[in-house]
């Protein structure tokens, strides 16, 4: 590989680095052929773009952001895979599914992601990673917090009217 075919994947990973708010660091590097075609099967089917570089081509995108990507750096050895995603946990359910269905001891490891500038260094974050909640998701949960109270006072109006014509009623056919 020449000078100009590393600048152009290094260019290449800088946008891709830039565009996406999702980016995963994993080693698939305890896979065999057949295994990674299928895991990249399985992410191509989410959206996931799954591309393999050198170490020293990531990391000079990676500098070239000019993002803060924290330890992640350190994390760049051996093999490395990096995940462009649309949303923050569907790779880490796609790589948590994967190990699942593995009879053998094949497994993507997780060496760290970069959610929406927030870091998670190491495989134990997989878990943290699945359990996070999209912006999507937690808009409708203070929704539905806003709108129980709103709820309850409506339904109290309503149940409480009936009771309120009750006695007026029974007020009114009360004799004087």
């Amino acid at each position: 590989m020449n000078k100009v075919e590393k600048g152009e994947i290094i260019e290449q990973l800088t946008q891709k680095l830039n565009e996406y708010k999702y980016i995963y660091i994993t080693d698939v590097s305890s896979l065999n052929a057949k295994k990674t075609n299928d895991l990249r099967s399985a992410f191509f089917k989410d959206g996931i773009k799954m591309e393999v570089a050198k170490n020293t081509l990531i990391e000079k995108a990676i500098q070239a952001t000019g993002k803060d990507f924290g330890g992640l750096v350190d994390t760049l050895k051996g093999n490395t895979a990096l995940l462009f995603a649309q949303d923050s946990k569907s790779p880490a359910k796609i790589i948590k599914a994967f190990r699942k269905d593995q009879k053998e001891n094949f497994k993507p490891y997780l060496k760290g992601a970069y959610i929406d500038t927030d870091i998670f260094i190491g495989d134990n974050q997989l878990d943290a990673l699945i359990s996070l909640k999209s912006k999507n998701e937690l808009i409708g949960d203070i929704i539905g917090m806003l709108q129980a109270p709103a709820q309850n006072v409506i339904s109290a109006l309503q149940s409480s009217g009936g009771k309120i014509a009750g006695i007026v009623k029974t007020l009114s056919e009360k004799p004087e």
